[in-house]
């Protein structure tokens, strides 16, 4: 068998490049200190992809694709991962349809067996179909009563109006029993695809191993998906405020400004200026006047959330509904103080600090290693990403994080969505 490797040298990992003899890239770290191989890949496509009026497609497919599969029945099918000690798990997100494996490496031959037969062979029984619908159908009953999935959902809503990503991914009441199982067999058929797959493997395997046991399982799948292109669309409604009423003593709070893409120059320092208006936790501005300093809810941040087509900077908090608008106008301050004056230097070297120091944490076990590899695969950022990361964030100035906050701060006006009973 002849196999490409290309070593790129990074810490905390050294990751090499295998291109399999079908032509698959995979990016793999080889380490042998326990005897175990973590697998996870990404195809294109997810919930964004769902047909009108059937939201909650893609999660519904992810969840059938490991209840039975070739002769196996559900019960069957999870009694040898049981057996064996393997986990394998599938899921979708707004872009992606994906999964994670984990097994001993004596227990190799099954598990990638495994993962083959969910992949090619699913059998989308009716009965699991059913099974699993009704599922999700009683925890969206019980979501509907809790103020942060109400506030979510809410929030998406009104950011992304008419667009596949105001659309909830788990579906609703109404969307869920329209699902059939040729809807989910087509799903299946468009987005498992090997030609825009992404796919890390990490763990005691060598390169050679690699190859051979993912073109087992992926190389028998269509060359290319078929996608519907999802249009960029910029977060909608800024300024306007949306409540939604729910008798709770407590009101949960989402609010949005504009975002940056993965691709853009300017999201390091985007990145790093969101870590000191609301990503820090102990640290980040928000924290302090909100929490630490007025006591007005328990926690508070912001983080950038990108998607394929559109990006965006959320945030979120809860609060007594009686000190809403206290909250909402100290969160408001700290955003147009921070647009206007920028971070201090000490605040800007100390985010710094904090995020290169921190990131080596996300890579302490396999199965965070080949997830974060994964993930990074599918933003396009480059094998070498891991190894350029640290020095991205170092090279920030204050210039860089005044020029980036004018884009992602805007006017200092926000998307605010409100679930409880706030005294407003």
């Amino acid at each position: 068998m002849s196999v490409a490797v290309t070593p790129v040298t990074a810490p905390p990992a050294k990751v090499g490049r295998v291109i399999t003899p079908a032509g698959i890239e995979v990016w793999h770290v080889e380490s042998h200190v326990v005897p175990l191989v973590a697998l996870s890949f990404l195809f294109e496509g997810g919930a964004a992809q769902d047909p009108d009026g059937k939201a909650g497609l893609a999660q519904t497919t992810a969840r059938l694709l490991d209840e039975g599969a070739g002769p196996h029945s559900s019960a069957a099918f999870h009694e040898r991962l049981a057996d064996r000690a393997i986990e394998l798990s599938f899921s979708a997100g707004p872009d992606s349809l994906g999964g994670t494996l984990k097994t001993l490496t004596r227990h190799a031959d099954e598990a990638f067996g495994l993962l083959r037969l969910a992949l090619l062979e699913p059998r989308f029984d009716e009965a699991d179909l059913e099974r699993v619908r009704a599922q999700s159908m009683a925890s969206l009953r019980y979501q509907m009563k809790d103020p942060g999935t109400v506030a979510s959902r809410r929030f998406f809503a009104e950011a992304f109006p008419g667009h596949p990503y105001g659309t909830p991914t788990s579906g609703t009441l109404d969307s869920l029993p329209a699902i059939s199982r040729e809807d989910v067999v087509a799903l299946h058929r468009a987005q498992a695809a090997r030609g825009r797959l992404k796919v890390a493997v990490v763990g005691a395997i060598a390169a050679d191993e690699v190859a051979r046991r993912v073109d087992h399982a992926f190389a028998a799948l269509p060359e290319e998906p078929t996608l519907t292109a999802v249009p960029f669309t910029a977060l909608a409604g800024v300024g306007a405020r949306h409540v939604v009423e729910i008798d709770v003593p407590q009101s949960v709070i989402r609010f949005a400004m504009n975002g940056l893409p993965w691709s853009d120059p300017d999201f390091v320092p985007a990145y790093v200026l969101n870590h000191v208006l609301g990503g820090g936790a102990f640290t980040s501005r928000l924290f302090q006047e909100v929490r630490e300093k007025r006591g007005l809810a328990y926690s508070v941040g912001t983080s950038l959330a990108t998607f394929r087509a559109a990006a965006t900077t959320w945030g979120f908090t809860a609060t007594k509904n009686e000190r809403v608008p206290e909250a909402l106008a100290v969160i408001a301050g700290e955003i147009d103080r921070l647009r206007e004056e920028g971070p201090s230097a000490e605040e800007l070297e100390k985010a710094k600090a904090y995020l290169t120091g921190s990131y080596p944490l996300g890579f302490d076990t396999s199965t965070k290693i080949a997830s974060q590899l994964v993930q990074i695969a599918f933003n396009d950022l480059g094998i070498d990403y891991v190894a350029r990361r640290n020095a991205l964030v170092s090279a920030v100035t204050l210039d860089d994080v005044r020029r980036a906050g004018a884009r992602m701060l805007g006017d200092g006006r926000m998307l605010t969505v409100i679930a409880g009973k706030p005294d407003l």
